[in-house]
């Protein structure tokens, strides 16, 4: 029991989302006769529910990838499942399941907004008694907690997206992917490499930071009010979810601007993401409101600091918006043809 407090004090302090999946797993993994302990991720393929591996215990050390989950190879439909799909459907707290001699499973599902996200599965090779899923359900519940402060910490209240507290974090673990993360992004030994897009090596895989800003969002509030501003800002959230993958990251910076950091791509498909997002923007309804436009500045996010690559974009974001609104601008094009000049740089920072 002692053992068991103190890995629960080691879980509590953590203060980030993953290394506190990766002490949970850690604590269920130590339990007597656990012989795996994997963390699934949930998510839709072509409307149909699945699940993959996201972070998994292996010779002793703790395991994650960093692949799209719809390009995952090992994804497998949530039919493969029957007692976890009836979990779901009933939304029970755990489902178990003996697939075979030896090896008993139990899932416990992670439910955010009334959806399961993820779950934590634990296998091992007795059959789980009355008292053992009191344990894990304990567990499990102290993680789930914990996890819900955290998020909560880290999200903006109105739109439930990234806040700008958690910015320079996420931007690091971000960066730190680099090229060869992009080329190569699954982590686990022997695991299979992403395809290169478009099925071939014309252009590498970078990391692109795009700040997005609401053109004449003032006059949304002086027109309409708050209260459909605030309307505004949440639909315009629900479209950005809509708009980029599962493992690319979201925030809102305060007011009307958001920030996307957009994983392993290329420039071309890049450019085609962001103005795709401006048109699905253009394209939809606000309800009083009517039409929205946005602009939108980008940039490689490879390397430089939070407030050198920051800059980047929000120079070509105010180049955008300076220039007739409602359309993508790249940095390093704007540089090129001699319509911006560097303003930050390592030495220095000239504030404008």
């Amino acid at each position: 029991m002692t053992h068991l407090l103190q890995n629960l004090v080691e879980m509590t302090g953590h203060r980030d989302h993953l290394r506190l999946e990766a002490s949970v797993m850690a604590t269920l993994h130590k339990l007597t006769s656990v012989v795996e302990v994997r963390a699934l991720e949930v998510f839709q393929r072509e409307g149909e529910a699945c699940l993959r591996p996201r972070s998994w215990m292996e010779n002793g050390q703790w395991v994650s990838t960093e692949a799209e989950a719809q390009a995952d190879a090992r994804r497998q439909p949530l039919t493969h499942f029957p007692a976890l799909q009836a979990c779901f459907e009933a939304r029970t707290e755990h489902a178990r399941s003996a697939p075979q001699k030896g090896r008993y499973v139990v899932w416990l599902p992670v439910w955010v907004h009334d959806q399961v996200t993820s779950c934590l599965e634990v296998s091992q090779s007795r059959p789980i008694s009355a008292h053992r899923l009191d344990v894990l359900m304990g567990i499990f519940n102290v993680y789930k907690n914990y996890q819900s402060l955290l998020d909560y910490s880290e999200r903006d209240a109105l739109t439930g997206l990234f806040n700008r507290k958690t910015f320079d974090e996420q931007f690091a673990r971000h960066a730190s992917c680099g090229d060869e993360r992009a080329r190569a992004p699954q982590s686990a030994p022997g695991a299979p490499a992403a395809l290169p897009e478009g099925g071939g090596n014309r252009e590498p895989l970078r990391q692109w930071l795009a700040v997005i800003d609401i053109d004449h969002f003032k006059q949304v509030n002086d027109r309409f009010g708050h209260l459909y501003g605030d309307e505004v800002l949440i639909l315009m959230a629900n479209l950005l979810r809509s708009s980029f993958r599962s493992h690319d990251r979201i925030f809102r910076f305060g007011g009307e601007e958001f920030v996307v950091l957009l994983r392993a791509t290329t420039l071309e498909t890049a450019h085609k993401v962001f103005n795709r997002f401006r048109q699905t923007v253009q394209d939809h309804h606000f309800p009083q409101v009517g039409q929205i436009t946005v602009s939108v500045g980008f940039t490689a996010s490879a390397s430089g600091s939070p407030v050198e690559i920051l800059g980047q974009a929000d120079q070509a974001l105010y180049f955008s918006k300076e220039n007739g609104r409602n359309q993508v601008r790249f940095y390093d094009d704007l540089v090129a043809s001699g319509h911006l000049q560097s303003r930050i740089s390592h030495e220095d920072m000239e504030l404008f």
